[in-house]
């Protein structure tokens, strides 16, 4: 049953292409909810589904099987209203360099239905938003990687859209860009209401960014949270442990084995690798179990989990891997 208030929900979404070796499905029926007001991350490594997903969510590619409704409104019946409803920022951009960036605005609201007086105006106040000043009368080919992803990002929400889709949209910016692009997102969502539901091959963005993330491998969805939970729940944290004597390795591992959630990384020598759901509240009866087993140690290192750890941990990738699947 579709909840009014998600901005979308698709239930058994499905895309099989053909191929000379024999159908390719690169989305295997995935389900997703994005609550408004929400800023969802959607990730994966090459191959994994996600930009197909993405492709079909915003009506550019239809679907298989499966059902959805993005921004009110159903994927397969109202395609028209659909796209009246929501934004999209392609990762590759899509201005024309010789154009003027007040003519691109206008062009694109017109497009949309706006006048040419309300084009601009909702041009001039999103430039001015977007630290975009000066450049109404300046070619689009002459702005530096930053601007031309703001100015993107202007052209999605000419029309005032309540959800906006964006596909890597910082690839390709040098750190300070980047992390300037990272407030103007922030500020769709907390200035403006608006849902952002974006793709990215950057973890520390998505970690920045997202109140949620989702994670595809294999054209399905594999895990779903806050960042904070992906990390607790699937990685835990890293712990590692130099025992003063090597041949007390075994007694340690016996006190690990007691412990619900402890997986063991490595066992070699005096060193003992291993995660754990919580370190912060599992480690003092951990030390007190090990010190009455005989075990003393020379050092102890505790590192809380990474996005990296949550992917390699859940999909054995990297993000940049090579593709399995179209």
């Amino acid at each position: 049953m579709f909840k009014l208030d998600y901005m979308v929900q698709a239930r058994g979404l499905a895309k099989r292409f053909p191929s000379r070796a024999g159908a390719v499905d690169a989305v295997r029926g995935v389900d997703i909810d994005v609550d408004a007001g929400e800023i969802v991350g959607f990730l994966g490594p090459n191959g994994a589904g996600k930009t197909t997903t993405l492709r079909m969510l915003t009506t550019l590619l239809a679907p298989t099987a499966g059902t959805a409704v993005v921004a009110g409104h159903d994927l397969r019946r109202e395609p028209v209203a659909v796209r009246r409803r929501i934004g999209y920022v392609p990762q590759r951009g899509s201005t024309t360099p010789q154009a003027l960036v007040g003519e691109e605005l206008i062009d694109q609201g017109r497009l949309h239905g706006l006048s040419r007086a309300s084009a601009e105006e909702r041009g001039r106040a999103l430039i001015s938003g977007l630290d975009l000043d000066s450049t109404w009368e300046r070619a689009c080919g002459t702005l530096s990687g930053g601007q031309r992803r703001r100015l993107d990002i202007a052209l999605g929400l000419i029309h005032e859209p309540p959800l906006l889709f964006m596909d890597e949209p910082t690839t390709g910016l040098d750190p300070q860009s980047r992390a300037n692009l990272w407030q103007h997102i922030r500020g769709l969502r907390d200035g403006h209401g608006v849902t952002v539901f974006l793709t990215t091959h950057y973890l520390d963005e998505a970690d920045a960014l997202c109140d949620r993330i989702l994670v595809i491998d294999h054209g399905e969805i594999v895990a779903s949270g806050t960042p904070a939970e992906l990390k607790r729940e699937v990685s835990g944290d890293r712990v590692a442990l130099q025992l003063n004597d090597a041949f007390r390795l075994s007694n340690a591992e016996a006190v690990l084995e007691r412990l619900a959630g402890v997986k063991v990384l490595r066992a070699d020598g005096d060193l003992l690798d291993f995660s754990l759901p919580d370190a912060s509240t599992a480690l003092p009866g951990l030390l007190a179990a090990l010190a009455s087993a005989g075990v003393t140690l020379a050092g102890i290192e505790v590192r809380r989990p990474t996005l990296d750890d949550v992917f390699l941990s859940l999909t054995g990738r990297e993000l940049r891997d090579q593709p399995i699947a179209a």
